[in-house]
């Protein structure tokens, strides 16, 4: 049995208006999610190191001593931010993104009437739009311990001279922690944002009509199944080569201000 068959290519061409529709929603979808990623990281980063204990006075005892040991004094120092953060964090990271995609799509948006219009005159928003967010969610989780050990790797003296300078807390972080953590991180951000490339391939699943979708059209119309997962394997490597070599570029210019 012969593995490729070359004579099978020409079968698959006149279906390449499909890979390109695919490769536009793959690249859409990874964009979407590393931007929502993002923002949801950020705000779970923040929660993770905040610093909020409301029952912080159960842990003194009536002589105004602080507790040791108890069940009061674990309470004092519990933080209900740090808690939820870590508690999605934990789930997000221990459960498979399919998963998540099959509920975020067939459990809570089947509760909401999204609106049935096309982007593109090809992408169908009520499927698109929950895949986006499924993304999302699951990149959020990865991002925000990314981000959280980027902003504890500033030297707090830094913190320290900005509020000397008159810097509040917010512009502290705007202006001064996350430029340097940003620079810190970015090879494992680029790092994520080629993983969800290759990870937005399982929202065909919920019908996206991503590269995967593609090669499933090809196989329900010629019976070819192993051409078609070339190409795509071939679109997947030009689309993720090319990406991690501009962020590494990216990369070494703005390390260049270090090295002076």
């Amino acid at each position: 049995m012969q593995f490729i068959n070359l004579e099978n290519f020409p079968q698959i061409a006149p279906y390449a208006e499909l890979f390109w529709q695919g490769t536009l929603v793959t690249v859409l979808l990874a964009l979407f999610t590393v931007i929502i990623g993002f923002c949801l990281a950020l705000i779970l980063a923040l929660m993770r190191m905040s610093n909020i204990h409301p029952f912080r006075f159960l842990g003194l005892d009536a002589e105004g001593h602080e507790r040791e040991k108890g069940f009061l004094h674990l309470l004092s120092r519990f933080n209900p931010l740090d808690f939820i953060a870590t508690a999605y964090v934990e789930i997000i990271r221990s459960t498979p993104a399919l998963v998540q995609i099959f509920i975020i799509y067939f459990g809570v948006f089947s509760l909401i009437d999204l609106p049935s219009f096309q982007l593109f005159g090809f992408i169908r928003f009520e499927r698109f739009f929950p895949g986006v967010v499924a993304l999302g969610m699951n990149s959020g989780a990865y991002l925000c311990e990314i981000i959280r050990s980027g902003i504890q790797s500033i030297d707090s003296g830094q913190t320290e001279a900005a509020r000397s300078l008159g810097l509040s807390q917010k512009q502290n972080l705007r202006y001064v922690v996350l430029p340097q953590a940003i620079k810190n991180i970015l090879p494992a951000i680029a790092n994520e944002f080629v993983v969800i490339i290759k990870e937005s391939a399982v929202t065909y699943t919920i019908g996206v009509q991503d590269i995967m979708s593609a090669v499933n059209a090809v196989k329900g119309a010629t019976f070819i199944i192993v051409e078609p997962l070339l190409v795509a394997t071939a679109i997947y490597f030009c689309l993720c080569f090319p990406t991690s070599k501009v962020i590494a570029y990216i990369e070494r210019r703005m390390s260049r201000g270090d090295k002076r």
